[in-house]
């Protein structure tokens, strides 16, 4: 059809914004009294939270952090530090980590409690002399703060009645359901595995991985390593781990353990010890991986400085003994020395409890400064992520210069735009010659060169104090 007129048509912009990966964001794996939310239905697959309520709502929470897990990291992110999101997996199966029982509850004033948690309360049965009673129209079923299930009677005359049920087992959960796996069967993923699913059903990419209680496991600590550092095959995250301390409970114990058992990683942050605050005790990679979220946020939303030297909220340091948990002490010169070893900590020295410790896990043993340094690892994982979320729009794309144009062009503002945020000293990319040789090009092939230089955190500063007697000069007056 002829057509007459003048038109106006539309295209693309040749310079796209960059897709931003998400720094900072925690995946943390471990137990939630599922019992306690909304639904069951949250059981090995990513949740993700913005604040207690959501998390409360979503899976559950109890202050029985040695039994249900991820009520620590909800506690710190969310009470104590008040930032997020966080996404949260919970491995605890209510219809496989369970246990029947069966109790006695006294009723005083219509009221009676049962005294077992983890109840599943869709399974209670309430009877009185051998007559089951009937829920809503004899009595009402509820939690209570520490979680216990109350029983409100409607009717007089109560005074003790006989309860079955099922209640959660969360002492049954292992390292292998943090672990997890991939069910060829039902297809179905578990555990750690579950980071390859975080990005295609939430649309972020992981930046930290953790599990705390359950990382101070060798095992778990390496399935960690490995997972963090490739997810969906293109994505990096960082791992935090623990040192055990009832094995290394001491500062000098601390470096051969982490070595002995392969705590090196370069994308591993190593913590030690347990930090307490009031009588709540949190793992050290709790308070790390926070305080790392927090210093990105304050930096708008960048994560290119150091969470040492930041403030914790704490009021001790402690390790795990036998009976329970002791109270140390750690001054400046050791947690120097726990530095040196790879192992970040915390110190009461000046301005009250602080994070200290700029390295990953692979120092000393590595000098590769984008390999040992806590932010630059962190900030080059995020790039990284960054550059494949903003050129994947771009693939199959027909091979020009409009295409070669529009990837220099949109990477490379970006680039000078954190290089004018001071997020890096310099930024570069490129398409040379030399890297894109024909058969390449003819096999559907390019390749962009990326060079970096993120600053690295300013840890030692030496300040020469000199006397000077030609001050002395100046007590004679001269004319």
């Amino acid at each position: 059809m002829a057509r007459h007129g003048s038109r106006v048509r539309e295209n693309p912009t040749s310079l796209s914004a960059p897709a931003v990966a998400t720094a900072t964001l925690p995946v943390v794996f471990g137990t939630a009294p599922i019992n306690l939310a909304e639904t069951l239905e949250n059981v090995n697959t990513p949740v993700l939270a913005y604040s207690f309520e959501e998390y409360a709502k979503a899976l559950g929470y109890s202050d029985d952090w040695k039994n249900y897990t991820l009520g620590e990291m909800a506690d710190e992110a969310f009470r104590q530090v008040n930032v997020g999101p966080v996404v949260f997996v919970n491995v605890l199966d209510p219809t496989k980590h369970k246990a029947s029982k069966e109790e006695d509850v006294t009723v005083t004033n219509k009221k009676g409690v049962i005294e077992t948690t983890g109840v599943l309360l869709k399974t209670l049965v309430v009877s009185s002399t051998e007559t089951e009673l009937k829920k809503d129209l004899d009595y009402i079923a509820s939690f209570n703060e520490e979680g216990q299930v109350v029983i409100a009677f409607i009717k007089d005359g109560v005074s003790t009645v006989k309860v079955k049920f099922e209640h959660l087992t969360p002492e049954v959960i292992t390292n292998n359901h943090i672990i997890g796996g991939y069910d060829i069967n039902t297809g179905k993923s578990t555990g750690l595995e579950l980071l390859n699913v975080v990005f295609p059903k939430l649309g972020m990419v992981p930046g930290l991985v953790l599990a705390p209680k359950f990382s101070k496991d060798p095992i778990v600590a390496t399935v960690m390593k490995a997972k963090a550092s490739s997810i969906n095959t293109y994505f990096k995250a960082q791992a935090l781990d623990d040192v055990n301390t009832l094995e290394a409970n001491t500062y000098t114990k601390v470096n051969e353990w982490k070595n002995n058992n392969n705590y090196t990683g370069a994308n591993e942050i190593v913590c030690w010890p347990l930090a307490g605050l009031g009588d709540k005790v949190y793992h050290k990679s709790t308070k790390i991986a926070c305080r790392i979220m927090k210093t990105a946020y304050d930096n708008g939303d960048f994560p290119h400085e150091s969470p040492s030297n930041k403030s914790l909220p704490m009021t001790k340091l402690l390790v795990e003994t036998e009976n329970g948990y002791e109270e140390i002490d750690l001054s400046p010169d050791q947690a120097e020395l726990l530095n040196n070893q790879g192992i970040t900590t915390a110190i009461n020295f000046i301005g009250g409890w602080r994070a200290w410790g700029n390295y990953t896990g692979a120092y000393p043993s590595s000098t590769d400064v984008k390999d040992i340094f806590i932010p630059v690892r962190i900030t080059h994982n995020w790039i990284a992520n960054t550059i494949i979320l903003t050129t994947w729009s771009m693939v199959d794309g027909p091979i020009g210069l409009r295409l070669i144009n529009r990837i220099l062009d949109t990477m490379g503002m970006w680039l000078n735009g954190l290089q004018s945020e001071g997020v890096l000293i310099g930024g570069r990319v490129e398409f040379r010659q030399e890297d894109n040789p024909k058969t390449d090009l003819i096999s559907g092939k390019i390749r962009f060169r990326y060079s970096v230089a993120e600053p690295t955190p300013a840890q030692d500063i030496d300040n020469i104090l000199e006397f000077d007697a030609n001050y002395y000069n100046s007590l004679f007056i001269t004319d």
